[in-house]
């Protein structure tokens, strides 16, 4: 089917700059990653991911891991079992 409708739409410079870097290392385009999210939305008939507002607890973890407090680092996968007692 050809390509005719054109969508335009504003959002902010730097998301779209970290974004567009995102599809570049998946390999898409823009238009590719637009033309794939409005297929998966048509075939489950609503958005391919849960749209929720977060919890307290998880809105916590964010704000924590954003402000460097609770993360370990880890040198490697065998380090991070030792870590986790696995």
């Amino acid at each position: 089917m050809a390509k005719s409708a054109m969508i335009h739409a504003r959002t902010e410079i730097e998301l779209k700059k970290e974004v567009e870097e995102i599809f570049a290392a998946l390999g898409l385009s823009t238009t590719t990653a637009l033309n794939l999210f409005f297929h998966q939305v048509r075939m489950r008939r609503g958005l391919p991911f849960s749209v929720e507002i977060p919890n307290e607890e998880t809105l916590k973890a964010f704000n924590d891991s954003d402000a460097g407090k609770g993360i370990v680092e880890c040198k490697s996968a065998k380090d991070m079992f030792r870590k986790l007692g696995i």
